[in-house]
């Protein structure tokens, strides 16, 4: 991919004390906004949390507005590159947790997991002592994964401590490593789990979009391709665009696999949600379909 001509797309977090956060987010929007990024960033008092696409200038100069608090002067980000706009505005939310655990006496601020560099990450997960736990929900373990590591099975974040409850012991679970897409969830999940009891956490310090853009694929213990929530849907090794869409039905990554499926319909429902679609549903998603081969056809 020619990286001259393509977007930047730029995700960040920092969990850190922002009792003013509510005021940020106007001065924030409207500077997005004048440099022409889109994305979503998310304002918390724990915190910010965000990705956000545009030019190289553009995104350098958010980082900076960002950075000029110096609360947030060592925010660090991770970068990809698309070739079509990933976002179609720009959106700054005001939220009471940047990702949600529904536990919100559980602060990374206060403590957090020992978090490990993706060139020593290998080593820490090949160890049979160690239980590897993969944070993210069904449907993105599902597409790829650490070879190894343990689904919980969970349709959201909230769904994660039930899960340790019923599944982990502080008392045989000596080493746990947890790993999600982009570092935020583990912060919150190896804090929690350190409130349980459990006395060796470890995180993938940037998640696997770190490990895939740092790790030679030769050397990798990665499986499959890594959901994100943009319009790429996936990616792979050195953050390449990955092979799977997005259902339109239903939001769920889908394969070519998928889409051979007697229960896949273009823009209208996949194998994922076929089953449980209703008419109205159906209806409005062809409406939906409609709309959208109009406008192609307008544009070109």
């Amino acid at each position: 991919m020619n990286q001259e001509n393509t977007l930047v797309v730029a995700t960040l977090y920092k969990f850190v004390s922002l009792p003013d956060f509510a005021e940020k987010r106007e001065p924030l929007l409207s500077y997005c906004q004048q440099q022409g990024i889109k994305g979503t960033i998310l304002l918390a008092q724990e915190g910010v949390n965000g990705t956000i696409a545009g030019s190289r200038q553009a995104v350098d100069s958010v980082l900076e507005f960002l950075r000029s608090d110096p609360r947030l002067a060592d925010i660090e980000h991770k970068e990809s590159y698309a070739e079509t706009p990933p976002f179609e505005r720009m959106k700054v939310r005001l939220k009471s947790e940047i990702v949600t655990l529904g536990l919100p006496e559980v602060d990374p601020n206060e403590q957090v997991g020992t978090y490990v560099s993706p060139e020593e990450w290998n080593d820490l997960i090949s160890d049979p002592e160690v239980t590897v736990i993969d944070t993210r929900n069904d449907y993105e373990v599902n597409i790829g994964s650490f070879k190894g590591a343990k689904n919980p099975q969970t349709h959201s974040f909230r769904e994660f401590p039930d899960y340790v409850s019923h599944n982990l012991d502080p008392n045989k679970h000596k080493k746990v490593a947890l790993f999600c897409t982009g570092g935020i969830r583990c912060e919150k999940a190896s804090s929690f789990m350190l409130s349980q009891g459990f006395a060796e956490v470890y995180h993938l310090k940037g998640g696997i979009l770190k490990y895939l853009e740092e790790v030679p694929a030769q050397e990798s213990l990665w499986e499959g391709e890594c959901f994100v929530f943009d319009e790429r849907v996936a990616v792979r090794h050195g953050l390449e665009s990955g092979t799977y869409e997005l259902c339109q039905g239903c939001g769920r990554p889908i394969s070519e696999e998928d889409k051979a499926s007697p229960k896949y319909e273009e823009g209208i429902a996949c194998p994922y949600c076929f089953d449980s679609l209703t008419e109205e549903k159906r209806v409005r998603q062809q409406e939906k379909r409609r709309q959208f081969l109009l406008k192609i056809k307008h544009e070109t």
